[in-house]
C-alpha cells in the first residue's frame, strides 16, 4: 500500500437538509475554508431551487478535487430532523469511481448512527490504511481504485458518434492547449461529456485541465482565468454569451460546436486535420475496437505529429522553432499554422 496514495484525501465534510427546508453544512474533518465550503454548498443539490436529486456530482476547485454524494432519508432512521444530506470528500486525485464508492459506504453508516463519529473513524482508516470494511456496510479498497481506469472511464466513441469529424476541432483545441466550454441544463450529461476529453490527448494524461461544474460566480470564474487552457462544464445557459470564458464553446443539447472569433485564426482547418479527423472517426466507428484502443489510436498518430515536431525543433538553434524555420519547409498554410502553435502550446517555440 503506497502512502501516497492514501494521503490524497484532504477532507470529509457533512451538509444537511432539515424538515424547514434549511440547508447547513454541519461537520467536516479535519477543516475546509469558508469561502471553500460556500462553492461547495452550491455545488450541493440541496441548496439548488430545482427539484432533482443529483446522487453524485464532482469537479474542481482551487487545484482541489470535490466529489459530493447526495441521499434521501427514508424512515425510520436515526436521523429524526434530516430529509436530505450530502457528503463531500475533498482529494488531489481525479477519481471519481472511487470516492463514490467510498461515499456510499460513509453514507450508509451516517443514516444507521446519525452520528458522524463513525464516519471519521472509517475515513482516517482510508486514510491510514486504504481499507475501510464494515460487514452490514460493504468494504472499500484504495487500491481496486486504479487511476488509469477513471481516465478511461468515459466513452470517446459516444463523443465521436455525436460529432463526428467535428470531433477534430475538439482533438485541435486541446492540442492548442484552447478553452473549451461545454454546456448541457443536466449536470450528469456534462460530467459525462466533459471527463471524456483530456483522453484525446492521452501523451499529457493531464486532467487537471477538466473543471467539469462550473457556476458564474466571481470566485468560480476568477479560478478557472488562472488556468491557460481548459475544458469547462456549465448547467447555466448564460455561458453561450460569456465569449470571454471560451475558444470553442460545445452545445451538448443541439451537438453544435462553435469556434470564437478570437481563435479562428489558430483554429484553422487544412490537410492534417483532415487526415486526423477521418482517423478518430474510422477508429471510432470500428464496432470491434474499444475505447481504450481508440484512444491508443489517437495517441499514437499523436506522438507522430509531435515527433515530427521535435525533429523540426532539433534542426533549429537551441531546439526551439521559429516562424522563419518552419517557413522553409514549405509546409500548407493550414499546417504550419498549426504546428506553429503546437510548439508554443508544447514549449518548443523561441519567443
Amino acid at each position: 500500500m503506497a502512502t501516497t496514495e492514501t494521503q490524497l484525501m484532504l477532507s470529509i465534510g457533512l451538509m444537511e437538509k432539515d424538515v424547514n427546508g434549511d440547508t447547513l453544512w454541519v461537520w467536516c474533518f479535519p477543516s475546509v475554508d469558508p469561502d471553500v465550503r460556500q462553492v461547495l454548498l452550491s455545488k450541493c443539490c440541496l441548496t439548488q431551487d430545482g427539484r432533482d436529486l443529483h446522487t453524485f456530482v464532482f469537479g474542481q476547485f482551487r487545484r482541489v478535487w470535490y466529489y459530493i454524494t447526495t441521499v434521501e432519508v427514508q424512515e425510520p432512521t436515526a436521523l429524526k430532523k434530516v430529509t436530505h444530506f450530502s457528503i463531500v470528500v475533498t482529494a488531489k486525485d481525479f477519481n471519481p469511481e472511487k470516492y463514490s464508492a467510498l461515499s456510499r459506504i460513509l453514507c450508509r453508516m451516517y443514516i444507521k448512527y446519525g452520528s458522524p463519529v463513525k464516519m471519521m473513524e472509517a475515513y482516517l482508516t482510508v486514510l491510514t490504511k486504504g481499507i475501510c470494511q464494515s460487514d452490514e456496510n460493504g468494504s472499500f479498497l484504495i487500491k481496486d481504485y486504479d487511476v488509469r481506469r477513471a481516465y478511461l472511464a468515459g466513452s470517446i466513441k459516444d463523443v465521436v458518434s455525436q460529432f463526428g469529424l467535428e470531433t477534430i476541432i475538439l482533438y485541435t483545441a486541446l492540442m492548442l492547449k484552447k478553452r473549451i466550454v461545454v454546456h448541457h441544463p443536466r449536470i450528469e450529461a456534462v460530467l459525462e461529456f466533459t471527463r471524456v476529453l483530456p483522453a484525446l490527448t492521452w501523451h499529457r494524461k493531464d486532467w487537471s485541465i477538466l473543471h467539469p461544474y462550473v457556476h458564474l460566480t466571481d470566485p468560480e470564474l476568477e479560478d478557472l482565468k488562472k488556468c491557460p487552457g481548459y475544458v469547462a462544464g456549465f448547467v447555466d445557459p448564460e455561458v453561450s454569451n460569456r465569449s470571454d470564458l471560451f475558444d470553442v464553446y460545445v452545445n451538448l443539447t443541439d451537438s453544435v460546436i462553435t469556434v470564437s472569433q478570437n481563435a479562428k485564426d489558430a483554429m484553422t482547418m487544412g490537410k492534417l486535420h483532415k487526415e486526423v479527423g477521418l482517423l478518430i472517426v474510422q477508429s471510432a466507428e470500428d464496432s470491434e475496437r474499444s475505447d481504450s484502443q481508440v484512444i491508443k489510436d489517437i495517441s499514437v498518430k499523436t506522438k507522430e505529429i509531435l515527433a515530427n515536431l521535435v525533429a523540426l525543433a532539433d534542426e533549429c538553434e537551441d531546439s526551439k522553432i521559429t516562424l522563419e524555420g518552419l517557413k522553409q519547409h514549405h509546409f500548407p498554410p493550414a499546417t504550419e499554422n498549426f504546428l506553429f502553435h503546437l510548439a508554443a502550446a508544447e514549449q518548443l517555440l523561441r519567443i
